[in-house]
């Protein structure tokens, strides 16, 4: 990746880098700060070389996907350092406190109102959450006695957890007769399940603690966990400090 000057002073002897030169080390250089590989540099000059920028153009938007989902996974450390630094590093105790035993429960049917959308994680939820909340209040909801019977709860489609194009359901227990107006929206019936449920304490970003107790417990056990994961939020917050949220995780199971 280090050229040898292509240009020589007649007298001198000495050689130095042209333009050309010149302008491809400043591009290797770019690409070795945006983080791609020498081979992959060595592939990017040659994909110029015969004109092929949609080559470029894919090895750009998947660094940019990594990269959305490396910044993701540091905001969570983040999250979960900066509650660690709250308790003076003591993160292990803080873990064991913030996440309560699991335990098993029959969860029954529950009628709610439900939108669900792909979308980045750490603002798709907030959306989703806020346009539900605001069909709920709609006059004529309001004047039908529509009435919130319980948490905001997020379901999680996707095996895995993913910052960008996550698949993402919002729904809210009520009661009464609503009128919903969003084509996307929907009220349906959520299915009776059987479910391994911890209660976490603490900023989102450090709930995995509570995923993980879930799926040790479910090894110990015997038991297959099954999806969509259901996480009940009991306050907001707008309104609470980040190490007193409360969330419910809830993550069905059969026996295997």
């Amino acid at each position: 990746m280090n050229p040898v000057p292509e240009a020589k002073d007649p007298f001198t002897g000495y050689r130095y880098y042209t333009v050309s030169q010149l302008e491809q080390g400043m591009k290797i250089k770019t690409l070795c700060f945006l983080g791609f590989s020498l081979e992959e540099i060595s592939l990017f000059l040659d994909a110029e070389n015969r004109g092929d920028f949609e080559y470029i153009g894919a090895g750009f938007r998947k660094k940019l996907e990594q990269t959305r989902l490396e910044i993701g996974q540091l905001q969570r450390i983040e999250g979960i350092l900066r509650g660690a630094c709250k308790h003076n590093g003591k993160v292990m105790e803080l873990f064991k406190m913030s996440v309560t035993e699991p335990v098993i429960k029959e969860i029954p049917e529950i009628r709610v109102i439900s939108k669900r959308e792909k979308g980045a994680f750490t603002t798709t939820i907030g959306k989703l959450i806020g346009g539900i909340c605001a069909c709920v209040d709609s006059p004529e909801n309001q004047r039908n006695r529509v009435k919130v019977i319980g948490p905001v709860m997020f379901l999680c489609h996707d095996e895995e957890y993913k910052e960008t194009g996550a698949d993402i359901e919002i729904v809210l227990p009520v009661s009464g007769r609503i009128s919903v107006d969003d084509p996307k929206m929907e009220i349906k019936t959520l299915p009776a399940i059987r479910a391994v449920s911890v209660v976490y304490r603490g900023s989102y970003p450090g709930i995995e603690a509570g995923y993980n107790q879930i799926f040790s417990y479910a090894r110990e056990n015997n038991l297959e966990t099954l999806g969509p994961s259901r996480e009940l939020y009991f306050n907001d917050p707008a309104e609470v400090p980040e190490e007193e949220l409360m969330t419910e995780i809830q993550v069905p199971i059969r026996e295997k």
